[in-house]
């Protein structure tokens, strides 16, 4: 046995633990800044963009943008027209870990993979954000999916393959292969069928999920809740609502990127509301272009007031709370359109 190699020295030991008596590759720091590696991270990340365009989806990291299942999940709906009753939002841990557990099982079914303990990739080693099993998930789907696209040829990296027990750490290096030539007929004889099959089923548009990982077995104010919890997880649930909202604000040629800010003068937030709703709100109303507080007050105000007259009660939100771009009251009025409009 050896000691710990020099990328785990000065590590929790309770993160190294999490994987003890598993055998688990790493990949080699120099490795990582291989112009042929980030060259392929940067064609994946384009392909995902392009293909979740019309989702209004940005992915800019694989590492910290694939973990929970949002990605892999509209992916999935997009090339594959399968739609799966899974949350649009998880939040906590285990919650995206049965997400994972779903989506994962449609894929590997969908690349002909008919056991799943053959792949070299698993619902643990996505959610921890694992890259070499994200990016060998990824090339995966490429090659079922869109095989005419053109990812770099012959990407390798030295692993480590780490065996973690109460002595230490047993290591070994290797070379790992993500694109290989050879693979490719391989990948397209697997997924021939299934491409057919999405050729007939893709359908023009894929719906929202009809469910939500905040679900009634939690607390009743999700949102409170939410907000105890580490700052990635805030901006799951933020860029799934952000998602909702960009979808539903696409035909008046309007994008939020920067949620308190653009909805603290109430001006977005009352036209969302229409479009939600279904009815035109006068443009004498409200400031269209309000250039003081007490413009942007009355706006939130005849927004919140709208809110309450469709059956959402905002009693524990205040105009000024908006107007001041807090977090949890923003989130607050957004999270509960989202949750009664989501699935139209």
């Amino acid at each position: 046995m050896e000691d710990f190699p020099d990328m785990y020295q000065g590590k929790d030991p309770e993160d190294i633990e999490s994987f003890q008596g598993e055998r688990r590759k790493i990949i080699q720091p120099t490795s990582l800044k291989d112009p042929k590696l980030e060259k392929l991270k940067s064609v994946l990340v384009n392909w995902i963009n392009s293909t979740l365009k019309e989702e209004h989806i940005v992915v800019q990291s694989l590492e910290e943008d694939i973990f929970d299942g949002l990605i892999l999940h509209h992916l999935l709906g997009r090339l594959a027209g399968v739609l799966l009753s899974v949350e649009e939002i998880a939040v906590t841990s285990a919650a995206q870990t049965r997400k994972l557990e779903v989506i994962l099982e449609a894929l590997n079914e969908k690349l002909g993979l008919q056991d799943s303990s053959l792949s070299r990739w698993s619902v643990k080693l996505i959610h921890n954000k694992d890259l070499l099993a994200t990016l060998h998930l990824l090339v995966a789907m490429v090659r079922c999916f869109q095989p005419n696209l053109e990812l770099p040829p012959n990407v390798r990296v030295e692993v480590v393959l780490l065996e973690v027990n109460r002595s230490g750490i047993k290591s070994e290096k290797e070379i790992e292969i993500l694109t290989d030539e050879r693979l490719v007929n391989y990948f397209r004889l697997c997924c021939c069928v299934q491409l057919q099959l999405h050729v007939l089923q893709r359908r023009d548009s894929v719906s929202d999920s009809t469910t939500d990982s905040l679900s009634s077995s939690d607390s009743e104010d999700p949102i409170e809740q939410l907000l105890k919890l580490e700052p990635h997880k805030i901006n799951t649930v933020k860029r799934a609502i952000m998602h909702f909202v960009n979808k539903k604000m696409s035909t008046l040629g309007l994008q939020v990127t920067d949620m308190e800010k653009q909805f603290s003068d109430g001006v977005i937030l009352l036209l969302l509301i229409g479009q939600l709703e279904g009815f035109f709100v006068p443009l004498y109303d409200f400031n269209i272009t309000p250039v003081n507080t007490t413009e942007m007050l009355q706006n939130v105000t005849v927004a919140l007031d709208l809110l309450n007259d469709t059956g959402l009660p905002t009693t524990n939100i205040e105009p000024q709370d908006i107007v001041s771009q807090d977090v949890t009251a923003t989130l607050k009025v957004l999270y509960a359109l989202f949750k009664k409009h989501k699935s139209g």
